[in-house]
């Protein structure tokens, strides 16, 4: 019964610190999340490669569900990535179409520019997620 109670609150300890920092704001209100936009970079290696530049569509994007995120190219060769995790109720995002980022379990849906909330219930945006693009590799990191 000691051990479940520790895993009980540590989950939760864990979940609490989660939350915390995913509601957090740097404008102090409410509103729009002012998160810095994904880094994209041509000299940093990143880590595991997630995909080929050739692969995200323009306009368009991918969702990588093994590895919780989503990759846009919002124009020509501007890549952004996000996590793939809907702030409404975590479920995964699974697809992107029509310039948005959607949510099958409640309808949200994001921009795929900085992942503002285009339709609710979610009101806070995708996290963004670092990534590097070089010789033609997107990779995490």
């Amino acid at each position: 019964m000691n051990a479940r109670r520790r895993t009980v609150l540590a989950a939760g300890a864990a979940g609490a610190a989660a939350l915390a920092t995913g509601c957090g704001s740097s404008d102090g209100g409410g509103g729009e999340d002012a998160s810095p936009t994904p880094a994209v970079s041509g000299d940093a290696p990143g880590g595991a490669e997630l995909a080929r530049t050739a692969d995200i569509p323009v306009g368009g994007g991918t969702v990588f569900k093994e590895r919780k995120v989503v990759v846009t190219q919002p124009e020509e060769g501007e890549f952004r990535a996000f996590s793939a995790v809907c702030t409404h109720a975590s479920c995964l995002v699974s697809t992107v179409s029509d310039g948005t980022i959607s949510c099958p379990c409640h309808g949200s849906r994001y921009s795929i520019t900085d992942a503002a909330v285009e339709a609710g219930p979610a009101t806070r945006p995708l996290p963004a997620e670092r990534i590097t693009v070089s010789g033609g590799a997107i990779r995490l990191g």
